[in-house]
């Protein structure tokens, strides 16, 4: 309910501090106005009501921001790519026509900057933190599947097997 809607016409003495300041008036003043409604009091009390509305939008987005920054994935951008993905297909999905497709096409490419641009934060990122794997890393990983395999398997032919094998499935990724 909004701050006009609570107010109650209420008359007072002319003592009293809440009384409104116009004339003769025996109104009481509107919370934080010297003035009743009639007398400009709703003024004060819309600006009460936005001012309440906006705190409230900022404390919901404080709680908002709060939510999405303590996530397991704060490292991770790949939500970021997915909604600016489905933002771009949006665009092009509403498009009837070519005519459409090029009034679009400054904002789409806007869009798809940002993709690049965030594909490219989240793997200098993942790279900072070793998520890649690149070629060396992944045939040191190979060489220890095949010296824990060694562990167990002592016939040096399904050794040479085994290493042939896992060496040539690297070489088709």
């Amino acid at each position: 309910m909004r701050e006009i809607d609570n107010y109650k016409w209420t008359r007072v003495g002319w003592d009293d501090p809440n009384r409104c300041q116009y004339g003769n008036c025996k109104n009481i003043a509107v919370e934080k106005s010297k003035y009743c409604l009639a007398h400009g009091g709703n003024h004060a009390a819309r600006t009460a009501e936005k001012e309440r509305m906006k705190n409230y939008r900022l404390a919901k987005f404080k709680d908002r921001a709060t939510e999405l920054s303590e996530g397991d994935n704060i490292t991770s951008l790949r939500d970021e790519v997915a909604l600016l993905r489905m933002l771009i297909e949006e665009r092009i999905n509403r498009c009837n026509d070519t005519s459409d497709l090029l009034l679009i096409s400054g904002p789409l490419s806007d869009l798809i900057l940002k993709v690049e641009k965030v594909v490219s934060s989240m793997h200098r990122l993942e790279s900072k933190l070793g998520l890649h794997l690149d070629k060396t890393r992944i045939i040191q990983f190979a060489q220890v599947i095949i010296e824990i395999i060694g562990k167990y398997e002592t016939n040096p032919e399904v050794l040479d097997a085994v290493g042939e094998d896992i060496f040539k499935a690297l070489g088709n990724l």
